[in-house]
């Protein structure tokens, strides 16, 4: 927050960062706070550049990378913009075509970085504006890992002041000969040609420009291409680590999954994996070990995110292909920063004041394990879903300059719209599992003699580049199978000498003269025919990636519905040895494994909200037998007078008490209902009838509000902070009588911020936006109802029936 940072400050919260398991930060500078205008830094600057020196020198120290964005807020822009290289518009007046100004800023730009957006299309805008980070960095020796290119967000720009003579030059015509054509919403091909030739520029000029740059100076990219009007796969690929972003809340069906029922779907939309995997996608077939993504944003209001809230969207974004997160977010706050420090208005918040800091390594310890194989294993999908984005681009756009901007957060708007998005949306849900490929990856793509990516499909569309037809020719010879989804193309794109290049067309066309062209309801069969893989047990909720690991294939699954508990699944893939790893706890164990029908088997238990590892072995493993009461079980709450202490929290412990039956402890008392920290639960019980101390248990804690710490008999037996809250209790852990259990629950910060707004509302002393809500809107949690806090409802032991 206005670059006002020191390196003592800056130490404290890197080793913090290391202490909790954190891999590195990234560094983008934004408004400042209120009252020390004299202590900011100018950006860029020698002393701005000192305090990065430090920052990753620090990070080397403690084993942290640094990245950082080539700006300021965002987009890129800034005070070195001048109005030639400035974001610019079309303006159509007496006649004329007229390039003007957009007159858009840089968006919540810190000090030394203010002035205007750069123009994306434009051939030495870039080149242009990292003349600045040449100087700054002219004389720095320790260089951040990576630079790092935001979400598009260059809003009304549809221009630049070339644009006719290069369009000229790449569509062979005249643009404003064919004007009327172009503004007219019942035509398609000249805009077509349009949208193509900002896409180009936008590809050459912008990223490739910037791209090339970075890695001169010896930096990776991490670049965002959603939002742009190009055709993301292409932007994406341009970059050494594609990044996507989850905003939001996916809303899964997951038992006991809390959503915030003030976040506005209409107005953000829900992060979709189908957006997700453009970026997933690109990496795949350029063959780039990581994908990340700009993770968690808005996930709940602020003080109300919870670790169990935040694993879902996680695991939805590694089944989607990305395997490198990067969490939104923390605000550099100093150490003598009163409560609840310095913080950004968009949640979630993963700072050293944040409610969870003190859990906050399982969930480290959690996504490292799943990166760490994720990211040392390589996709093992066998479709190719052609992205048709002409179809987009023959379209009227309502907004945004009459320009289409792909954006992750509305898919609904575009992508679910398209032919092509619910396709690929059944072959998520049903167990298919491809990649997407555009008109450029085409003609680079080389079949194997592995047989990934055996078959390509195209779905329903009307405009296909003759380039890209001629590509599917020639594909088809060397042995893909190309499946064309309903009907063949139409017609090529592009207006210049249409009738002529349509009869080539045409002729092309011919070479699927006689075959089908399927419906969804049809393509099941037809794919399952043609030897594609297919994980049938998507059906039931339960969604994964496929991957190949040193030979052998590993899923990652995640259960993220209510349809699936536990049963037999079979895999596509044989196997005679199947292993369990749980990224939870760390822990291997073999799963049951069949042979019916020729294929292979598993037992699997995998609870709503649970996810896990399945690897596969050719080799002989150990025969598991099953009993014939599998998956029965006997429970039985645990039962007695519960004592409640509060051991530490603010704004004042409230009195301890005694609890019959369990729930919120912020209905107790008015000074439990303000009450942010932890609290013990204590239990002396005996073990319930038909339960024997030789046989392992689980806890189920159910609902927890929203960490428990468990110990039993003086051992701890583990945290519960992910859904479902269960915990498995060791062999000889419990005794007949007298066992001894105690439960630390932490819950969020939210009921001490409703009495802090109350009386200490000074803490929002940010400039420019300063602190809003989820709906944007002055943030005030004076006015809150108490959140539910505590253990919430019976807590039950569970073992296999005899």
């Amino acid at each position: 927050m206005g670059s006002t940072v020191t390196e003592k400050d800056i130490t404290w919260q890197l080793e913090n960062f290391a202490k909790a398991g954190l891999g590195g930060v990234h560094i983008i500078p934004i408004y400042g706070v209120k009252g020390l205008e004299k202590e900011a830094i100018s950006y860029l600057s020698p002393q701005w550049m000192q305090m990065l020196t430090h920052t990753v020198r620090e990070g080397k120290r403690l084993g942290l990378g640094v990245d950082m964005t080539t700006g300021t807020g965002w987009p890129f822009g800034g005070p070195n913009v001048t109005p030639d290289m400035a974001a610019k518009k079309w303006q159509y007046t007496n006649g004329q075509l007229q390039s003007v100004l957009t007159k858009q800023a840089v968006k919540r730009a810190a000090p030394g970085g203010a002035g205007l957006v750069l123009d994306p299309f434009a051939v030495d805008a870039v080149p242009k504006y990292v003349q600045r980070f040449d100087s700054a960095f002219a004389t720095i020796k320790d260089l951040p890992r990576a630079m790092y290119n935001d979400s598009y967000e260059v809003y009304g720009a549809n221009w630049t002041d070339d644009f006719l003579n290069e369009f000229k030059k790449r569509r062979g015509y005249d643009l404003q000969s064919q004007w009327a054509a172009f503004t007219d919403t019942t035509t398609a091909l000249v805009k077509i040609d349009y949208h193509q030739t900002l896409s180009e520029l936008l590809a050459e000029n912008y990223a490739k420009k910037w791209t090339d740059w970075s890695r001169k100076k010896g930096f990776v990219t991490r670049y965002q291409a959603h939002g742009s009007p190009g055709n993301l796969l292409d932007l994406y690929a341009l970059s050494d680590i594609p990044e996507t972003e989850s905003f939001g809340s996916s809303r899964f069906p997951i038992k006991g999954l809390r959503v915030d029922d003030q976040y506005e779907v209409d107005r953000y939309g829900t992060p979709n994996p189908l957006a997700m995997k453009f970026a997933s996608s690109a990496a795949h077939l350029t063959g780039k070990k990581l994908v990340s993504s700009e993770s968690t944003t808005w996930l709940a209001n602020h003080f109300k995110v919870s670790l169990s809230q935040i694993k879902p969207q996680l695991d939805e974004l590694f089944t989607a292909g990305i395997n490198h997160i990067f969490y939104h977010g923390t605000t550099y706050s100093p150490k003598n920063a009163d409560y609840p420090g310095w913080l950004f208005y968009a949640s979630t918040n993963y700072g050293i004041n944040s409610h969870f800091w003190k859990h906050y390594p399982l969930l480290n310890q959690y996504v490292e394990r799943c990166q760490t194989i994720l990211q040392n294993s390589q996709p093992d999908n066998d479709l190719l879903v052609y992205f048709p984005i002409h179809d987009l681009w023959a379209t009227q756009a309502r907004a945004s300059g009459g320009i289409h901007l792909l954006e992750v957060h509305h898919v609904d708007k575009w992508l679910l719209k398209l032919p092509f998005g619910q396709v690929s949306e059944w072959l998520w849900n049903n167990g298919f599992a491809f990649d997407f490929i555009s008109d450029n990856q085409l003609q680079q793509f080389k079949p194997d003699a592995s047989g990934k990516y055996k078959t390509l499909l195209v779905p329903a569309t009307t405009y296909l580049p003759e380039t890209t037809l001629a590509r599917l020719v020639e594909l088809k010879k060397m042995g893909v199978k190309v499946i064309f989804m309903e009907h063949l193309p139409k017609q090529p794109t592009g207006f210049h000498e249409q009738k002529e290049r349509n009869e080539a067309f045409q002729k092309m066309l011919q070479t699927w003269t006689g075959q089908s062209f399927p419906s969804l309801q049809g393509l099941e069969i037809l794919l399952t025919s043609a030897n594609l893989r297919q994980e049938t047990w998507a059906k039931e909720g339960l969604k994964y990636i496929r991957k190949m690991q040193d030979g052998k294939v590993v899923y990652f699954l995640a259960n993220q519905d209510q349809k699936f508990s536990e049963s037999w699944i079979t895999l596509s893939t044989p196997a005679k040895k199947v292993a369990l790893y749980q990224p939870l706890t760390g822990k291997t164990t073999l799963l049951p494994v069949k042979i019916e029908g020729g294929k292979t088997q598993v037992y699997l238990k995998l609870l709503s909200g649970e996810s896990c590892f399945v690897m596969l072995d050719t080799n002989v493993g150990e025969v598991l037998n099953l009993d014939s009461n599998v998956g029965e079980v006997k429970t039985a709450p645990l039962q007695g007078n519960w004592k409640l202490e509060f051991i530490e929290g603010k704004p004042y412990l409230p009195k301890a008490t005694t609890l019959t039956q369990l729930g919120s402890w912020a209905s107790l008392s008015d000074s439990a209902s303000y009450f942010s920290g932890t609290a013990r639960y204590s239990l002396t019980f005996d073990l319930p009838k038909g339960f024997s101390p030789t046989q392992k248990m689980t806890l189920d804690l159910g609902d927890v509000r929203e960490v428990a710490d468990v110990t039993l008999n003086g051992k701890k037996i583990g945290t519960a902070w992910s859904l479902p809250f269960r915990l498995d209790i060791p062999a000889n852990t419990l005794k007949t009588k007298q066992n001894r259990i105690v439960i630390e629950v932490t819950n969020l910060s939210a009921n001490y911020m409703r009495l802090r707004d109350t009386q200490q509302p000074e803490w929002k002393k940010f400039q420019e936006i300063n602190m809003v809500d989820i709906q944007y809107k002055p943030f005030n949690a004076a006015k809150w109802t108490p959140m539910p806090s505590g253990l919430l409802g019976n807590i039950t032991l569970e073992a296999a029936k005899n």
